[in-house]
């Protein structure tokens, strides 16, 4: 079995990152794997590149230039969506020629065009597309938030700053839904979350859609001695806490809340004792204006260094405002490390309120400071653990693959059928 996997980036954001893990587990598996990308970041023998890097750099600019001005010359917004308006020839490539199914991930920024999509459908190939967010059943946004009428058919998007009845939501929508006609595409969320918003949205009317996890490597990502990964990384003595996201000044993600948070009563009894560890880009920016501890770990590429990051702190905290299944929250438990995040998109499905970690009230700085001091607490010990051992039941390899590895071959016996 020869399936081509399809991602814009290898290793930078969630989606490569479960991408790339994903190919990888299925090589072990004996399935004949391979990533299609446009930015490589490694020497993986399983990787292709796309070409040329000229044209691809120009549907990018393109897309980008047509969103701005349809936003009235305003970067506000500006990376909120995308319109795929333009792409790489994917069905040029040998991989695909070779390919038995498509299994498309994050395939935004100039990457596949509707038109692209449309001929990869009309060849035949059955498709795969893992949700990573809520892209493929929306119009253009990447987070509905609020917004419902991706449920009927978009349009007045209140993501776009000049929103109107025939918006560039509502003329994508319609492109995907003729796009979508061309074929079936089996629809894959990575959370129970994603997979239900997506059998409410209209545009997936008589598709498929499954839900399977990501999954996290046991080999890199597992309990360790926390004093032994403070002293390989520097960390101070105390209690640690974690924030790590790729770039720390994405308001979404959430640090604006947890610095509230750790001003609120419950977190009083550890003032002089906790220490905030900040990892991601532009986290030495932001460092100068919290007025408590704070380590600067910058962005982290080795994973070797953040599963120590992980096992060296005693909670990881995201508090973000949007997400569907993180890849961080699910290493650090695979590390024995506690979370506490706010009750959004699929984080509820891995954090077992008050068994591994805490579950706090959406964007409720007060109940995540709750949790905060929740989990730096007398259970403690009974958490972590918790949190190992639901990391290997629920995101191991095998596990994951075999989910994979049975979508994969119903498709192959439909293809077969119908022929």
């Amino acid at each position: 079995m020869r399936v081509l996997h399809v991602n814009t980036s290898e290793r930078v954001g969630g989606a490569a990152i479960a991408a790339s893990r994903l190919v990888e587990a299925l090589n072990r598996a004996g399935v004949e794997a391979r990533l299609l990308v446009r930015d490589r970041q490694s020497g993986s023998p399983h990787t292709v590149t796309l070409a040329p890097r000229w044209r691809l750099r120009l549907a990018f600019l393109w897309e980008r230039l047509r969103i701005w001005v349809a936003n009235g010359c305003s970067r506000d917004g500006l990376w909120s969506v995308d319109i795929a308006c333009a792409g790489a020839d994917v069905t040029r490539t040998a991989e695909f020629r070779e390919a038995d199914i498509i299994h498309f991930h994050w395939v935004n920024q100039g990457l596949l065009s509707m038109h692209q999509l449309e001929c990869i459908l009309r060849s035949g190939k059955p498709v795969v597309w893992t949700m990573h967010d809520m892209w493929p059943c929306t119009a253009i946004c990447h987070h509905a938030r609020d917004c419902k009428a991706f449920g009927t058919h978009c349009h007045h998007c209140p993501q776009l700053l000049r929103p109107s009845a025939r918006d560039l939501s509502w003329q994508l929508f319609e492109a995907k839904r003729r796009a979508y006609a061309k074929g079936a595409i089996t629809f894959v969320g990575c959370s129970r979350w994603m997979a239900g918003e997506a059998r409410k949205s209209a545009l997936l009317e008589g598709h498929g859609v499954a839900s399977i996890p990501n999954t996290c490597d046991s080999n890199i990502f597992h309990p360790g001695v926390q004093a032994d990964a403070r002293r390989r990384l520097g960390l101070p003595g105390g209690k640690l806490m974690l924030f790590a996201c790729q770039k720390v000044t994405n308001v979404r993600k959430g640090l604006a809340e947890l610095l509230r948070a750790l001003q609120e009563p419950a977190l009083r009894p550890w003032r002089g004792q906790l220490t905030l560890v900040v990892v991601g880009e532009m986290a030495g920016s932001v460092a100068r204006d919290i007025p408590f501890p704070v380590h600067v770990a910058g962005y982290v590429s080795s994973e070797a260094d953040m599963a120590a990051l992980y096992q060296g702190v005693d909670v990881f905290v995201t508090p973000s405002w949007e997400e569907n299944l993180p890849n961080t929250i699910m290493e650090a438990m695979a590390c024995g490390t506690p979370c506490v995040g706010f009750s959004v998109g699929g984080i509820p499905e891995m954090i077992d309120h008050r068994v591994n970690g805490y579950v706090a009230r959406y964007r409720d700085v007060a109940d995540l400071a709750e949790g905060i001091a929740y989990v730096l607490g007398d259970a403690a010990h009974s958490l972590s653990c918790a949190a190992a051992g639901k990391a290997a039941a629920t995101w191991n390899e095998d596990a994951v693959v075999q989910q994979y590895m049975q979508l994969y071959d119903s498709l192959l016996t439909q293809q077969h059928t119908a022929s």
